[in-house]
């Protein structure tokens, strides 16, 4: 399977010069055929096939005066953004027909010169020298080697995010890495206040960093506001406010990277509610605090590396009541309010955590209890408890309704 490893790099200020030509020619190529593709369709023809815009936008242009500066970088790069936007169509072609799972893929869009910019290498244009990578027509770079390459690198896509920090992407190819069977389970409740909730009973407090730094966040983002465009002193304001955004976004990831890497090695199988995150965001008095706690990133995470350590990772549909049923019985309340945090049983009388009983039912959806509920049958039987609360002699149940309860 592939995999990519990246790394910091510290450009000497020549070799900055050189990346922001090489950024700049890539993103001019990329509008360049984007913008005749779009023009091609509105004009009832057909999208031009790559062959002809690497010939027509990287050929063929370098001859005119206007973009004779694009022989100043590597070809390489140029020929990898024409081959990324037809992998963008394609996409979004594939979404369109329906071929393509996962939402609906959007067609590609023109890039920015002050948003995140990055160029791709293949071997052709790159080699590993010593503790310095070669890129042809920068130089060698610095680069500070947190771990070893596993295999040689397909590729390497330096990139520079709007905080001015380099980074180089290395795709490699590894081998899975099968740990230990283990005999544990577990179903995971997300929510806002506590961000996991485990079947066993334990709860994970997120970070936030957002919710901390949204004074400082506020503060940076007025006095950007108030500097005089195109000014030094607003391009200084601009960096310092990214290097805030990064800061919080590197927080978040180092979280979310540690939390699924303990679940996973500790957890045969990881049982995980579908959450609809794309429309609870849209709600405005919730939107920053999900943003702020990163659960799509959370499950991405998971998935990968149950991929990649061989543990089984699952989703239940998102409309299975696990907060409104019993883990005990399985009895359903018809309405339970989200400022409820703890409720009575109607039916066995014992007391329920909202998420602790919201995390085991997950894991009962999931097909890993040891009710009679629990076994993967479509049809409910007589409720009965768990075998790790039940007695050694359990007395005969007797199934009551909610008037035989209140008498």
């Amino acid at each position: 399977m592939k995999a990519r490893y990246r790394f910091r790099c510290y450009p000497r200020p020549s070799q900055k010069l050189a990346l922001a030509k090489l950024f700049g020619c890539v993103r001019v190529v990329w509008n360049d055929a984007l913008a005749f593709c779009v023009s091609e369709y509105k004009g009832g023809k057909k999208k031009p096939k790559n062959a002809e815009l690497q010939k027509q936008f990287i050929t063929q242009a370098k001859k005119l005066e206007e973009r004779e500066w694009l022989s100043e970088v590597s070809a390489v790069p140029l020929q990898q953004s024409l081959n990324d936007l037809e992998q963008a169509y394609s996409n979004f072609f594939a979404s369109c027909k329906g071929n393509r799972k996962g939402q609906r893929v959007k067609p590609p869009k023109f890039k920015k010169r002050k948003s995140k910019q990055s160029a791709r290498f293949v071997k052709t244009g790159f080699s590993i020298k010593g503790e310095k990578v070669y890129l042809a027509k920068i130089g060698k770079i610095k680069v500070v080697w947190s771990r070893e390459l596993p295999s040689e690198p397909s590729s390497v896509t330096v990139i520079k995010d709007s905080a001015d920090r380099y980074f180089l992407s290395f795709v490699v190819e590894i081998q899975p890495e099968i740990l230990p069977q283990s005999e544990n389970s577990v179903g995971i409740d997300l929510g806002i206040k506590t961000f996991a909730t485990l079947s066993n009973g334990q709860k994970i407090e997120a970070p936030k960093p957002l919710k901390k730094q949204i004074q400082k966040l506020r503060k940076f983002s007025q006095q950007l506001s108030r500097k005089t465009k195109v000014s030094k002193r607003r391009e200084k304001a601009r960096k310092r406010l990214a290097r805030l955004h990064a800061k919080l976004s590197d927080i978040r990831t180092d979280f979310l990277h540690k939390l699924s890497t303990q679940i996973i090695r500790e957890n045969q199988t990881i049982v995980l509610e579908d959450l609809n995150v794309s429309g609870m965001v849209k709600n405005r008095k919730l939107s920053r605090a999900i943003s702020d706690l990163g659960w799509r990133t959370f499950r991405t995470f998971l998935e990968a590396k149950s991929e990649k350590y061989g543990r089984d990772f699952r989703v239940i549909n998102r409309w299975e009541p696990t907060s409104k049923k019993c883990s005990c019985c399985g009895f359903k309340v018809a309405k339970l309010d989200l400022s409820i945090r703890e409720w009575i049983c109607l039916n066995c009388g014992e007391s329920r955590d909202r998420d602790i009983n919201a995390a085991i039912n997950i894991k009962v959806a999931g097909g890993l209890s040891e009710t009679v509920n629990g076994r993967g049958g479509k049809r409910q039987t007589t409720a009965i408890c768990s075998s790790s609360q039940r007695s050694v002699n359990p007395p005969a149940f007797q199934q009551l309704s909610i008037f035989d309860l209140l008498k």
